[in-house]
């Protein structure tokens, strides 16, 4: 489970790096690198979807110990 919610927090951080580049300079760095409009673009932006997803679920996830939650 660790590794899923590492490699998911990597995806959101590529994503948000993304639209933070799309927003201030117009560039797509995802499309720049496969292509505007290609598979792989494609696939790299529902990994970050799915990623968005996975990390929502376990935000709303309880959990078992309060200290992991940060109470401050």
């Amino acid at each position: 489970m660790k590794f899923l919610d590492t490699l998911t927090k990597v995806l959101l951080i590529v994503g948000g790096l993304n639209w933070g580049l799309v927003g201030a300079a117009k560039f797509d760095l995802v499309a720049a690198i496969f292509g505007a409009g290609s598979a792989l673009s494609s696939v790299v932006y529902i990994l970050v979807g799915v990623s968005a997803l996975v990390q929502l679920l376990m935000l709303a996830r309880p959990t078992a110990n309060p200290a992991v939650v940060g109470t401050r």
